[in-house]
C-alpha cells in the first residue's frame, strides 16, 4: 500500500511540476526601441526601470527606428519592439499590446520664414525628413504622397534629429519634420531655441483623412513650452499612435508585465490625451495579444495582490492545466487503494475455479483413482493458498478458501470411505 501512495504522490509531484514549468516565464526579454536619446529609447528606460521591480531584465536594443523595428519583428529577432502607426509587420510575426501614445508631426521652422501653411505647395525646400529607417521618414513619405508632393519636390536630408534645430538656426534646412511625442528630448532642447517656431499646417483635417492611420490632436498654447510660450496659441497637429509589439509565442506573463507598464507609464492625462486613453486597443490598426486586451479592457484581476505577478498574470492557464490534474489525476489517485485491494484478493480468486471444477467432478462420481488425484490437487492447491503472503487486512479471504479445500478434501475422504465399505 506505501508504494502506490509513494506512487500517487510521485506522479502529483510531477504534475505540479510540469505545471509551474511551463506556467514560469523567462526573466529576461529583447525590446528593439530606437536611436540612443530619442522618444523610444527614452520610454524604454522607463520600461527597464518598472520591470525591474519583478527581476524581469528589459535588454533595449537601438536602431534606427520603427522601419527598423519592423524588420527585427518580422525576422523574429526581438521580443517586443516600439512601432509607428502605419509601419505594418506581419500578422503572423507580431501582435500589439496596444496603442500607448501619440506621435505628432511636427513641422518646426524659423521665426520668419515665409513658407505657405498648405503642405501642397511646397516646392525647392531643404527638408530635414529622417534617417533611413527611422518613423519618422516613412511617415513623411506618406505624408507627401498624401497632399500631393513627390520626392523630387524638395531636398531632404537626414540630419541627426538632436542636430537638426542647429541647422535650422544656420539657415542649412528650411523645415525640420519630426514624428515623435511632443515632449522628446531633442524637441524640448529646440523649443529653448530662440527664433524657432512650430508651424501650423492648413487643412490638417483633409490631410489626416488621406493618411488611413493618423488623427489630428490639439495641442493647448504652452503645451510644448511655458518658456518660451510654445506654441502660442493652440495648434491642430497630425499625429499617429504609437503602438508596442511583441511575438505571438512570447510568455503570457512577461505580455501581462508589459501592458501593466504600459498601464502605468501611458494611462495618465497629458498634454494631448485625457486619463485612461492609452494604452488601447482601437488604434493599433493590428492584431491584439489577447492576455492584453482583456487586462486593458478589465484591469487586474484581485489575484494579483495575493500571487506572484507569473501566476496571477496567467490564472485562467493555471486552471486549465490543473483542470485535467483535478478531474483525471485525483480521481485515479483515489482508484489505487481500490485496485489495490482488488489486485490483493484476485490472488486468492484466482484458485476458486480449480476448487469449482472439482466440485463439479465429485457429481459425476469418480472412482478411486480419480478421488486420489483430486486430493493430490486439493493438497497441492491448499500449499499454494498458504505460501501467499498477504497484508493482514486480506488474509481473511486466505483462509476462508483453505476452509473451502479442507470441505472438499473432507467429502472426498468420505466417499473414499464409502467406496472402500
Amino acid at each position: 500500500m506505501r508504494l502506490w501512495i509513494l506512487f500517487g504522490s510521485a506522479v502529483a509531484l510531477a504534475v505540479l511540476a510540469g505545471v509551474l514549468a511551463r506556467l514560469h516565464p523567462p526573466d529576461s526579454l529583447l525590446l528593439a526601441a530606437g536611436p540612443a536619446g530619442g522618444a523610444y529609447e527614452t520610454v524604454a528606460q522607463d520600461y527597464a526601470g518598472i520591470l525591474a521591480r519583478d527581476d524581469i531584465q528589459l535588454d533595449i536594443l537601438e536602431t534606427a527606428g520603427s522601419v527598423e523595428n519592423a524588420e527585427l519583428v518580422n525576422a523574429g529577432d526581438v521580443d517586443a519592439a516600439f512601432l509607428q502607426g502605419g509601419i505594418r509587420v506581419d500578422p503572423e510575426k507580431a501582435e500589439a499590446v496596444g496603442a500607448v501614445f501619440f506621435e505628432p508631426i511636427i513641422f518646426l521652422v524659423n521665426e520668419g520664414a515665409a513658407i505657405p501653411r498648405n503642405p501642397a505647395l511646397w516646392s525647392g525646400l531643404r527638408i530635414n525628413s529622417g534617417a533611413p529607417g527611422s518613423g519618422t521618414a516613412a511617415a513623411f513619405r506618406d505624408f507627401e504622397r498624401a497632399v500631393g508632393l513627390t520626392e523630387a519636390d524638395n531636398a531632404h536630408f537626414s540630419i541627426p534629429y538632436a542636430d537638426a534645430a542647429e541647422a535650422l538656426l544656420a539657415g542649412e534646412l528650411d523645415i525640420a519634420v519630426y514624428v515623435a511625442p511632443i515632449k522628446a528630448p531633442y524637441l524640448k532642447a529646440a523649443y529653448d531655441e530662440p527664433g524657432l517656431r512650430v508651424m501650423a499646417l492648413d487643412h490638417v483635417q483633409a490631410i489626416s483623412r488621406r493618411l488611413e492611420y493618423a488623427t489630428v490632436v490639439t495641442v493647448p498654447a504652452g503645451g510644448m513650452s511655458l518658456d518660451p510660450v510654445l506654441p502660442p496659441r493652440p495648434v491642430e497637429l497630425i499625429a499617429i499612435e504609437a503602438r508596442l509589439v511583441v511575438r505571438p509565442d512570447l510568455h503570457p506573463a512577461l505580455i501581462n508585465r508589459l501592458t501593466m507598464v504600459a498601464l502605468e507609464l501611458h494611462g495618465a492625462r497629458g498634454i494631448l490625451s485625457d486619463p485612461g486613453a492609452f494604452p488601447n486597443i482601437e488604434g493599433a490598426g493590428m492584431t491584439i495579444s489577447n492576455t492584453a486586451r482583456q487586462l486593458i479592457l478589465d484591469g487586474p484581476s484581485t489575484w494579483h495582490n495575493w500571487l506572484p505577478y507569473w501566476i496571477a498574470a496567467q490564472i485562467n492557464r493555471v486552471l486549465l492545466l490543473l483542470l485535467p490534474f483535478f478531474f483525471i489525476v485525483v480521481p485515479l489517485i483515489r482508484l489505487v487503494p481500490l485496485a489495490y485491494a482488488y489486485a490483493m484478493r484476485w490472488r486468492v480468486w484466482q484458485h476458486y475455479p480449480e476448487i469449482r471444477e472439482i466440485e463439479q467432478e465429485l457429481a459425476n462420481y469418480p472412482d478411486k483413482n480419480e478421488l486420489r488425484e483430486m486430493q493430490s490437487h486439493l493438497s497441492a492447491l491448499d500449499e499454494r493458498l498458504a505460501s501467499l503472503r498477504l497484508p493482514a487486512a486480506y488474509r481473511q479471504g486466505q483462509y476462508d478458501a483453505r476452509l473451502h479445500v479442507e470441505l472438499v478434501q473432507k467429502r472426498i475422504a468420505e466417499m473414499q470411505q464409502n467406496g472402500q465399505d
